[in-house]
């Protein structure tokens, strides 16, 4: 099914007509009381055989992490449990939460296990090549573990023997999924309701805030949205910037619900169009305080936004594509502060950004980095330290001369890319120039003739004398400073001289390092300039 359509009575209207698509995000937003989640158990009953309920009373904890039931066990429970959640107890009562979640963990081993034997399939019958495509697909495991990095929580997941999961801290010994603390319990439950149901179906999910902090949920949802985009979504929440987190997504007002008995008859509702503003009543009933959102550039899935989301851990992280959109969402939201209750703040690459544009951006509220870009602070010579420092704990070895083996090679490979370094920063460098020489509305007003040129030879001169000292000093942070080393081989030597696989695993590290160690946290957030201690501040 591509579209679902519901049918909702009105307190004030009568019927309240919605549609929903697949690939589209629904938000059931209001105070506690409202009706949501009898709303959500009508929605589902208008759509049973098609959806699938996360409650937000549902049990997060399970007996065993082992394969504990057959296929035939597994079918019967889910009619079972289908028919039980349109019940009107439904919305404070699960049926046998046991089950449930053993039935997860069924699902999970289950969609490991079918993908094996398709590849495996695949190779006994000489279908080398479409064997490979099919491994490409990451398997459930593969995405709840990238997942469960990108969500904060530090915890890698695997199967055993083939029907037993078990879970990795940092590395450490494996140890029953069953004993994860109960935000990473929900979080792991969440995940593999989400990534195991077939594609078109719609999955409701109420409440997911209730045993996950805002800074674990709101990554884990958008990630999830963006991996099956193959369903449909509703989302219950009292959690306003959950919706603010999801721009794309469409808000459904729950302002109260009219009971007979134990049964919800109609309630009162407001639908709003994905970026639409809330209305000071909700927000006051709800959000009660002001909130921080910073905006990044690039996406979910950009460097950016995992290392910003650990950064600042309890503020809402808001990727936007370009720099330039960056500016305009915290300009816009600065601009009407007295519609909501929003402080917003920017986070933008340098991109060899001029003095002046640079206090331009932090006026307005958004920080340039002083860095080129977002890759300098994953490779910065500290964080490449510690990081040296944590393989060589596990494997032996040297880490202060594993640090100045690959940042020696990196270096290697920066010289080897002069040209091109050199002319992107004389292309910067005179763009700048061309930039500032426009005319302003006082040249404008006054009709002052106004001409100017770009001395490029001389600029050329200077970066290539710059370039050369930099390279002669070994200055490796002075390189990650002012050119763009992602579009150079340099990176790629670093993960090298420190035995990683590619840079992703290194980033993967990085991201790691952050979430284990408080001094490298600190480290990284002093690599920001002030902004941490401005977006911490208390007036904030």
């Amino acid at each position: 099914m591509n579209q679902f359509q519901f049918k909702i009575p009105s307190s004030s209207s009568g019927q309240v007509d919605l549609s929903l698509g697949v690939g589209e995000v629904l938000y059931l937003l209001g105070a506690n009381g409202a009706g949501k989640s009898s709303l959500v158990s009508r929605l589902f009953s208008q759509h049973q055989n098609n959806a699938k309920r996360i409650s937000a009373h549902r049990q997060t904890w399970f007996e065993s992490n082992t394969l504990a039931m057959t296929p035939l066990n597994r079918e019967q429970l889910e009619n079972q449990a289908r028919s039980q959640d349109v019940q009107p107890h439904a919305r404070y009562r699960e049926w046998n939460p046991a089950e449930r979640a053993n039935m997860s963990i069924f699902d999970l081993i289950n969609a490991d296990t079918m993908q094996e034997r398709k590849i495996s399939g695949l190779v006994r019958s000489g279908n080398m090549e479409a064997a490979q495509v099919e491994a490409q697909h990451p398997s459930p495991i593969q995405v709840i573990n990238e997942l469960m990095r990108l969500s904060n929580l530090p915890v890698d997941i695997g199967i055993e023997n083939g029907q037993k999961i078990v879970a990795h801290k940092n590395g450490g010994p494996g140890y029953s999924v069953a004993e994860l603390s109960d935000g990473e319990r929900n979080a792991f439950l969440i995940a593999v309701e989400v990534l195991t149901a077939k594609a078109g179906t719609l999955i409701l999910i109420d409440e997911p805030e209730r045993h996950l902090h805002r800074s674990i949920i709101s990554p884990l949802l958008k990630i999830l949205f963006d991996r099956r985009s193959d369903c449909a979504f509703i989302v219950s929440t009292h959690e306003l910037a959950l919706p603010v987190d999801t721009p794309k997504a469409s808000t459904l007002l729950v302002r109260s619900c009219d009971y007979q008995g134990q049964n919800a008859q109609s309630w009162t509702v407001d639908l709003l169009a994905p970026g639409a503003a809330l209305d000071e009543n909700l927000k006051g009933d709800i959000l009660g305080s002001r909130r921080i959102m910073i905006f990044v550039e690039g996406t979910a899935r950009s460097l950016d936004y995992p290392l910003y989301s650990l950064l600042f851990p309890q503020v809402s992280v808001v990727p936007k594509e370009t720099c330039r959109d960056v500016e305009h969402a915290v300009r816009g939201l600065r601009g009407a502060s007295e519609l909501h209750w929003i402080s917003a703040w920017g986070i933008i690459d340098n991109d060899q950004r001029s003095s002046e544009d640079v206090t331009r951006l932090k006026d307005a509220g958004v920080w340039a980095l002083s860095h080129y870009s977002v890759e300098s602070l994953y490779y910065h010579s500290k964080v490449i330290a510690r990081v040296a420092k944590r393989q060589t704990d596990l494997t032996g070895g040297d880490a202060i001369g594993l640090t100045q083996l690959a940042i020696n090679n990196a270096i290697a490979a920066a010289k080897s890319q002069r040209a091109h370094l050199v002319s992107s920063a004389v292309l910067r460098s005179a763009r700048n120039k061309v930039l500032q020489g426009l005319p302003n509305r006082q040249d404008i007003q006054s009709g002052t003739a106004l001409s100017f040129s770009v001395d490029v030879p001389t600029l050329r001169t200077a970066e290539d004398q710059q370039f050369d000292a930099l390279i002669a000093d070994a200055d490796w942070n002075g390189l990650l400073t002012r050119y763009p080393l992602r579009e150079s081989p340099a990176l790629d030597r670093v993960v090298d001289g420190l035995g990683m696989k590619n840079r992703g695993t290194y980033q993967s590290a990085v991201l790691k390092l952050l979430q284990d160690d408080a001094e490298a946290m600190s480290e990284m957030r002093e690599l920001l300039d002030d902004l941490y201690a401005n977006v911490s501040a208390p007036s904030n």
